[in-house]
């Protein structure tokens, strides 16, 4: 129901900031809710932060204050900012669109945290 590219993944140092990208094949605001989930090794997917259509937002307790979901409605296009990054942030990030019952993932992008 929708293609979704993901973008912006690196190595960064303790400290550090990253800024994430995810690129929509239809208008953001046709889709329920979107977001970034991450999965670090030997662990399960976890959510990191979601974005209703209408901009409601919901971030994990252990994101809060360090990370922010944006979007560009002109672009289809959602941002994860993430500044002050920690070795427990290091995982591979995925996009996902919410469309009713319909869970639409991209392809993930790594990030690690160096200590």
């Amino acid at each position: 129901q929708v293609q979704l590219v993901g973008s912006g993944g690196g190595l960064v140092q303790l400290g550090g900031s990253l800024r994430l990208s995810c690129a929509a094949s239809r208008s953001i605001f046709s889709i329920d809710v979107m977001g970034w989930y991450r999965q670090a090794p030997g662990k399960q997917r976890e959510l990191v932060v979601t974005i209703t259509s209408g901009g409601s937002t919901n971030y994990a307790d252990s994101v809060k204050g360090r990370f922010t979901i944006s979007r560009d409605v002109t672009k289809n296009t959602v941002y994860l900012q993430m500044n002050s990054l920690k070795p427990q942030d290091t995982a591979v990030y995925y996009c996902n669109a919410r469309i009713g019952t319909s869970y639409n993932w991209g392809q993930g992008t790594q990030v690690t945290v160096s200590s």
